[in-house]
């Protein structure tokens, strides 16, 4: 049994921090969900309320909060391109102001902290793959400035605060990551082909479909960041997350309509403007320091991910259900709540399974 933490999660009603949550909690932790449900969902976490070792609190990062707590996950802002870039500036702030609140809180507690960074601070890579080493290529006044510049001066701010106030803290830079939960409408590559797919649509490639991506399950990530947050005091980081295994976006169009047994045709459309041609981390790191390597193949995390989308747009085919079934549960997810079994991941959700007093 390991010690019990009070633990705190920012964003902790998204997709992977939903799942953080609920690891936590099976680790014997008593845990914290802030999030203030912009992106987030509800029923990500409705089936979390019965625990007495878990509260949720309706707050948003950019403003201070006063928490006793002993580690922070700050994974709090859009993750998304189509998300990020609705409201750009709230982005930044949610994003520099909120690393700021979060840092206080940690100075004042002294708990240990952990940034969810992303591989969008290396922008469109001109080494390959992805070290920590490289420092990036990123365009500062493109449409997705506000999400990559807005991680990269996180950073900077994670690495003075330890610097001049001692922090103990560690950095994740998250490359692709999916699973179920997902929002069908957050514009990712994994939830539009699924969705696109089981609707019979054309599956949307953009420029010539080769660029491309590296996709780690949901399950691979959160322990991947148990272990970054477990590390000895000095592993500051930062430390790429992610599955080295690549994919071109026509291999994964092709595997999707495979799995989810449909006809779509591919449509081509024209190269959004600083859309990175390759993403693929250097692991490294993680492997020697944490001892961490993903495990789940993108076959199986995607069977899940298309069982569950069927099931959200309210089909259940019975051949979908037959593959979710035959895939066997990712280590880290809980019996009973894998793909399939959550409530909705998109919009913010009703209230829903949510006891009265239970959310602030």
């Amino acid at each position: 049994m390991t010690d019990e933490k009070t633990i705190l999660v920012t964003g902790g009603a998204g997709f992977i921090g939903s799942f953080l949550c609920e690891s936590l909690l099976e680790d014997g932790h008593i845990v914290i969900c802030l999030d203030n449900f912009h992106t987030g969902s509800k029923k990500n976490i409705a089936h979390l309320l019965h625990r007495h070792k878990f509260e949720v609190v309706r707050h948003d990062v950019t403003t201070a909060i006063a928490l006793e707590v002993d580690e922070i996950y700050n994974l709090a802002c859009p993750a998304s391109p189509i998300h990020y870039q609705f409201d750009p500036v709230k982005t930044v702030k949610t994003n520099v102001m909120g690393a700021l609140n979060i840092l206080e809180l940690a100075r004042h507690t002294k708990a240990r902290v952990l940034q969810a960074s992303t591989s969008e601070v290396y922008g469109d890579p001109a080494v390959h793959p992805q070290p920590e080493t490289y420092q990036g290529n990123v365009n500062p006044i493109g449409p997705r400035a506000c999400y990559d510049e807005g991680k990269r001066c996180a950073e900077t701010l994670f690495f003075d605060y330890r610097r001049q106030f001692g922090l103990d803290l560690r950095v994740a830079r998250i490359f692709n990551t999916y699973g179920p939960r997902m929002r069908a409408d957050d514009g990712r590559v994994v939830s539009n082909f699924a969705v696109q797919a089981l609707r019979g649509e054309p599956l949307t490639l953009y420029g010539s479909g080769l660029q491309t991506r590296s996709f780690c399950y949901v399950s691979d990530l959160v322990v991947g960041l148990k272990a970054l947050m477990a590390a000895p005091v000095g592993t500051a980081g930062p430390i790429n997350l992610g599955n080295p295994v690549e994919f071109t976006m026509v291999e994964l169009a092709e595997l999707v309509i495979e799995l989810a047994n449909s006809s779509s045709p591919l449509v081509y459309m024209p190269l959004p403007q600083d859309d990175p041609r390759q993403r693929k981390p250097d692991i490294t790191q993680a492997t020697e320091r944490l001892g961490w390597r993903p495990t789940v193949p993108l076959r199986e995390g995607l069977g899940h991910v298309i069982a569950y989308f069927d099931a959200e747009l309210g089909r259940a085919r019975p051949a979908l259900r037959a593959l979710d079934a035959a895939m066997p549960v990712p280590s880290g997810l809980v019996a009973g709540v894998g793909a399939g079994h959550h409530g909705k991941g998109s919009g913010n959700g009703a209230d829903t399974g949510f006891e009265r007093g239970r959310v602030r």
